[in-house]
């Protein structure tokens, strides 16, 4: 499974939703205090893009020599329509400052220096080690995900069906028997799916690759090897 750090480097680093908590900001508008632009330096610190005008902006600059503390409070919602889609949440806290001079004519380069940072996602609930999340490197497979697990919901139904048939008894029978099989979550070591029966209760399953994929390629064999293992079973 991948680590706690590497899962939360991921979240960062993926398209999820951010928004940067700030003291004295808190009545700027939600989409004020959302990054154009976020990615990770080479010690772990978090440099986050905003309009030259953005309360995150002022607030920092306002602080100058001062520690101001901060929140970078991120949201990963399944891109496919599943039962409860937010498949996680991140939240990175650490202390904010301007990073003059990086930065286009009319934006502002924003530095979060990691402090702590909490993530709650599939796997479960935990702190995360700021130099375990330094050392981490984003899963692969995220450029491609959101791509691939519509091509998967909208394309295959059937394919994702027949895996059902590799949950044994948690598949269930008669009203109670798996009816659907959706696309949740994609990384570089397998696929989760949620499954929903007539009564319309879910559950996840997850099924592991024999090997973790190292890019696409690697991944379209595993997945004909995982539909191959459905349609045998």
């Amino acid at each position: 499974m991948p680590s706690a750090a590497e899962r939360t480097r991921t979240l960062v680093q993926s398209t999820s939703s951010a928004a940067l908590l700030i003291p004295g900001a808190e009545a700027a508008l939600p989409q004020q205090l959302m990054p154009d632009a976020r990615t990770v330096g080479t010690e772990g610190e978090l440099f986050l893009l905003f309009p030259a005008d953005s309360p995150a902006v002022r607030a920092a600059t306002h602080a100058q020599a001062d520690e101001l503390p901060a929140v970078l409070e991120l949201t990963d919602v399944a891109p496919v329509a599943v039962p409860d889609r937010i498949r996680g949440r991140a939240w990175v806290s650490g202390w904010l400052t301007t990073a003059p001079g990086i930065a286009d004519p009319g934006h502002m380069m924003l530095r979060l220096e990691v402090g702590e940072l909490y993530l709650d996602d599939l796997w479960g609930a935990g702190t995360v080690d700021p130099d375990d999340f330094a050392r981490a490197v984003p899963d692969p497979l995220t450029p491609y995900e959101t791509e691939l697990l519509q091509h998967l919901a909208a394309a295959h139904d059937e394919q994702m069906m027949s895996l059902s048939s590799l949950l044994g008894d948690r598949a269930g029978a008669g009203d109670s028997a798996v009816r659907r099989v959706t696309p949740l979550a994609l990384d570089r070591f397998g696929l989760r799916v949620r499954c929903r029966n007539a009564e319309g209760r879910c559950f996840d399953a997850r099924f592991d690759f024999p090997e973790p994929v190292r890019n696409v390629h690697g991944l379209r064999r595993a997945m004909h090897a995982l539909f191959e293992a459905a349609q045998e079973d």
